[in-house]
């Protein structure tokens, strides 16, 4: 096992500040991230999310530690306007399909995962759903209720914010104005006061997804699933809580205020926020309607180039979208490619060839282990391509320093970022190279009765799935662009 390094550093958004990371355990990392709310397909504000965590849970295994990754996924409990009001957002998806709400939670959860796979991105150690665990949240509101911390009222049940002073340390909302503003609630439903948050709701008449409780028949709220959940898997105490940063306020304060008023112990030591991703400026989503999905993004742009997209980014940075700026990063990946393919390519030398790879090493470990920095471990790659090509225009490379190379672009390209797919490269080029012959020979043919048009429309549309041709002296060449 590689040694483990004690010099990462994370920012924690709970204590505002940067912070060496210490584990509770040695040698091993508890992480829970906040899942997908399974109602519409992913858009691509949820892949720069598990992304950004997917390539965090990567460095922590490159370090050497032992990582239990916990991801929920949200199938009940999360109302239309994010707190204690409106309507479930699964139940809304499944009276406008017309079917039943767990259906619509199925198919949505399986194109979740279809969209994670796409963008290499591996999965959780333990993917827990909030309809799975419903006799452990109630199990926790028991509790809150016993330590005086919740109320029935209604046959609902609340949290009592004012029975936690340390609510709002997380999101730095700490007057009694901006809670209430934040919650936008009103007491006539029941509350004793308008910042307390639901743990339980009766359910309406017409409400399909509900359960059997001690106080009605009803659903859990949105806040405690993740709370249950995280706790069940990971002990009352953990290491590390993420999600996105639009999550931080209500859905984490409340975490940690019906969390640790349950245990009296802390509950997540460090938590980690990704930004958002922006159009124009404006935050993606889907109650906005200016989203995009992961499946949207992909008949255009190969798995690769989104990550790249997106990583090209700190995972605290907002990400602005646009198909230019997808475009532009298309074109930087494919130099890594070049390069990469360049060496696979080479004819080793017989002399020995001195290469300097533990710099470029030393240049990526230090970016990963300033909070996770993406931008600059992605810089070093490029500065290494650099170094590399170099070398290649020498003709001067060795069989070792070959090996030495192609290793380092793997380890760090592919097993860390994912950016770059040997393998892949592998399978679609032998695909592609049985195909290309008979499409160029149609180009042709189309070319010498001067059908510019469709010469022309079988060039774009390569283009458009990463395949590029140029015509030469020689006839007409093509290569794979990522």
């Amino acid at each position: 096992m590689p040694e483990i390094q004690s010099h990462l550093i994370l920012f924690n958004t709970l204590t505002h500040r940067k912070e060496v990371f210490v584990p509770k355990v040695a040698g091993h990392v508890s992480i829970y991230v906040c899942g997908p709310t399974v109602y519409g397909h992913s858009h691509i504000g949820h892949a720069k999310s598990y992304v950004s965590f997917d390539c965090i849970v990567r460095w922590f295994k490159k370090l050497g530690y032992r990582v239990t990754y916990v991801q929920n996924i949200t199938d009940v409990g999360h109302l239309t306007d994010d707190t204690d009001i409106g309507e479930d957002k699964v139940q809304k998806k499944a009276r406008v399909e017309q079917i039943h709400p767990m259906e619509i939670a199925q198919h949505y959860t399986q194109s979740f995962y279809e969209d994670m796979d796409a963008l290499h991105v591996q999965r959780p150690n333990i993917a827990p759903t909030a309809s799975g665990h419903i006799t452990e949240q109630i199990a926790l509101i028991i509790k809150l209720i016993e330590k005086g911390h919740a109320y029935e009222s209604n046959g609902s049940v609340y949290f009592s914010v004012a029975s936690f002073p340390k609510y709002g340390r997380l999101s730095g909302r700490t007057e009694q104005t901006e809670l209430e503003a934040g919650h936008r609630i009103h007491t006539y439903e029941g509350k004793r006061h308008p910042s307390d948050f639901a743990l339980w709701k009766k359910a309406e008449l017409n409400h399909i997804m509900n359960w059997d409780s001690p106080w009605s028949i009803g659903f859990p709220g949105w806040h405690i699933e993740c709370s249950a959940m995280s706790m069940k898997y990971l002990g009352t105490n953990f290491d590390i809580h993420g999600g996105g940063l639009e999550n931080q306020f209500p859905h984490h304060e409340c975490e940690i205020a019906q969390s640790e008023s349950a245990t009296e112990t802390a509950f997540a030591n460090y938590w980690l926020h990704n930004n958002m991703v922006t159009v124009n400026g404006v935050k993606m989503g889907k109650s906005l309607g200016n989203f995009t999905t992961i499946k949207d993004i992909l008949k255009s742009f190969s798995p690769t180039v989104l990550r790249f997209f997106i990583l090209q980014s700190h995972y605290r940075s907002t990400l602005d979208f646009s198909h230019e700026a997808l475009s532009a990063a298309k074109t930087g990946l494919q130099k890594l490619y070049e390069t990469y393919e360049r060496v696979k390519t080479s004819t080793p030398t017989q002399s020995d060839t001195n290469i300097d790879i533990l710099h470029f090493q030393n240049d990526f470990h230090k970016a990963m282990n300033d909070d996770f920095n993406t931008p600059f471990a992605i810089a070093s790659l490029f500065d290494f391509s650099k170094y590399v090509n170099t070398i290649l225009d020498r003709n001067s490379i060795s069989e070792q320093a070959k090996h030495a190379i192609l290793s380092f672009f793997e380890e760090y390209a592919w097993n860390i970022l994912a950016i770059l797919n040997p393998s892949q490269e592998k399978v679609e080029t032998a695909n592609v190279s049985a195909l290309m012959p008979l499409i160029l020979s149609l180009r042709d043919a189309a070319r010498a009765k001067k059908d510019f048009a469709t010469s022309d429309f079988i060039r774009d549309n390569l283009i458009s799935i990463g395949i590029q041709i140029q015509d030469g002296k020689n006839g007409t060449t093509w290569k794979i662009i990522k």
